[in-house]
């Protein structure tokens, strides 16, 4: 079983592979915030905290399905909150970043 802290560099390798995104530690309250076509797309606070930007129908219908929680302070803005706490949440993690990724990537978007 791997530790917080190796969970945690792992997921941000698997964040980093993704195309065209560039991480900014310490980005104000965030202490790992992501960025694609110099948009934050998600961040995550301490080990496996991971804030996740969606467009709203995504955030909509994976609030519906269970798979993430509300943002306590913007969920207005399309965030949702996964916590991945052990190797099995990797995978559904990144399915959400991979979502987020996606969308923002495509610059005629957000």
């Amino acid at each position: 079983m791997k530790s917080g802290e190796e969970l945690h560099q792992e997921l941000r390798q698997r964040i980093l592979a993704l195309s065209g995104v560039t991480e900014r530690p310490n980005a104000g309250i965030h202490e790992d915030a992501f960025f694609v076509q110099g948009k934050m797309f998600m961040h995550i606070h301490g080990h496996g905290h991971c804030d996740i930007r969606l467009a709203k129908a995504d955030q909509e219908r994976i609030l519906a399905e269970g798979k993430a929680h509300p943002h306590r302070w913007a969920p207005e803005q399309g965030y949702v909150t996964f916590m991945a706490r052990d190797e099995k949440d990797l995978a559904p993690a990144m399915e959400l970043i991979q979502l987020s990724h996606d969308h923002f990537a495509d610059d005629r978007r957000s």
